[in-house]
């Protein structure tokens, strides 16, 4: 097995210096018409020799190849550099309350292989861990970048970020206080990362290029909230921001798994199960018109696998509360649209993010 964060008997560990992952950042982000080293010192305000060292060390790890010649407006044509994507690859996971979808990417995040197999979390955390890491060892195994740069693992919340551990999760109490990450590390044998699937899936919109503040709402099995405020994601003090499903909204409403009554996340998956999906999209509406107001987000993305089944529906009930309100007050209704990209790939970016000095999105 390879040591843990290398790839091809190179330690990216020792790569990975801010000013290493800035350079491999605007790598990443020029694609595969490539950038110039004299574009990067421009852009990282770094100097030439320090930029040239780098794309050296680069060079060697193979993370970087040469990308053909740009004309120069003098001397002689400038060398373009491009990363290599197939260089490193991450794994992520979203471990749903039913299901577990893994997938493997490249560097630039691309989805490169995929597994899906049920699950229940109510079996046991010893079965599920057994499961996680059997799927995930999988998709490792694959191509000659061994076992990659580590596994994200993204499921629902509560749970704290900071040290992989979950607490309890909405309906599964038994979770409360299981160390995830390092039950995993210490299966896999590769670094573990682990956060709330909205989180995760925030994240990976960030990195995509959905810029600003947004709220990112997740309805499936549970409704939760992935809050990206000035392009970070905003986790909170104790990696607990985002319990979007658990705000009240009906006094006398139905028990909700949280122990509360009238949460926006009973509401909402009962009227899902009544097959009212328009009543369903009143209510999440209703729940984001409280986020839109007290978060000033400049725009709301649906996604999850009951907004994916009735996309057009969900879009269409939200936006119409929120142009409502914005009515009302004489403001401009804030946008909303699906969001584009999985749990899972969010998940994988939680490995990805720090290679390239985008921890937070």
């Amino acid at each position: 097995m390879q040591a843990p964060g290398t790839i091809e008997g190179v330690n990216l560990l020792a790569l990975r210096s801010h000013n290493t992952a800035l350079v491999l950042d605007l790598l990443r982000t020029a694609g595969p018409d490539g950038i110039s080293r004299l574009e990067l010192a421009e852009r990282t305000a770094l100097t030439p020799q320090a930029v040239s060292k780098i794309t050296a060390r680069l060079r060697d790890a193979g993370l970087a190849t040469e990308a053909g010649r740009r004309a120069s407006t003098g001397g002689k044509p400038r060398t373009v550099l491009r990363l290599v994507p197939e260089a490193g690859h991450a794994v992520g996971v979203h471990l749903d309350r039913d299901e577990l979808r893994a997938v493997r990417v490249d560097l630039t995040g691309a989805v490169v292989a995929e597994r899906r197999v049920p699950v229940d979390l109510g079996v046991g955390a010893d079965a599920v861990v057994r499961t996680v890491a059997r799927e995930a060892r999988g998709l490792m195994g694959d191509g000659p970048s061994g076992d990659g740069l580590g596994v994200g693992i993204a499921l629902p919340g509560p749970l704290d970020h900071t040290h992989g551990v979950l607490h309890r999760v909405t309906g599964f109490p038994e979770w409360d206080g299981f160390p995830l990450r390092d039950a995993l590390e210490r299966r896999l044998g590769v670094p573990v990362v682990v956060d709330k699937d909205t989180n995760a899936a925030a994240l990976g919109l960030a990195v995509a290029g959905e810029a600003g503040s947004f709220a990112y709402l997740h309805l499936g099995t549970g409704l939760g909230a992935g809050l990206v405020i000035g392009g970070t994601v905003h986790r909170g003090a104790r990696t607990g921001a985002g319990e979007f499903g658990h705000q009240v909204v009906q006094l006398d409403g139905p028990p909700c798994g949280c122990g509360d009554r009238g949460c926006v996340e009973a509401l909402c998956l009962d009227a899902v199960a009544r097959g009212d999906l328009a009543g369903a999209a009143r209510v999440l509406g209703v729940g984001a018109g409280n986020l839109v107001a007290l978060l000033d987000v400049d725009l709301v993305l649906l996604g999850g696998r009951t907004v994916a089944a009735a996309a057009e529906e969900f879009v269409r009930g939200v936006a119409a509360v929120l142009d409502d309100r914005a009515r009302r007050a004489g403001e401009e209704a804030v946008p909303v649209r699906v969001a584009r990209g999985g749990v899972a790939e969010g998940a994988a970016q939680l490995v990805l993010g720090p290679v390239f000095g985008r921890t937070d999105g």
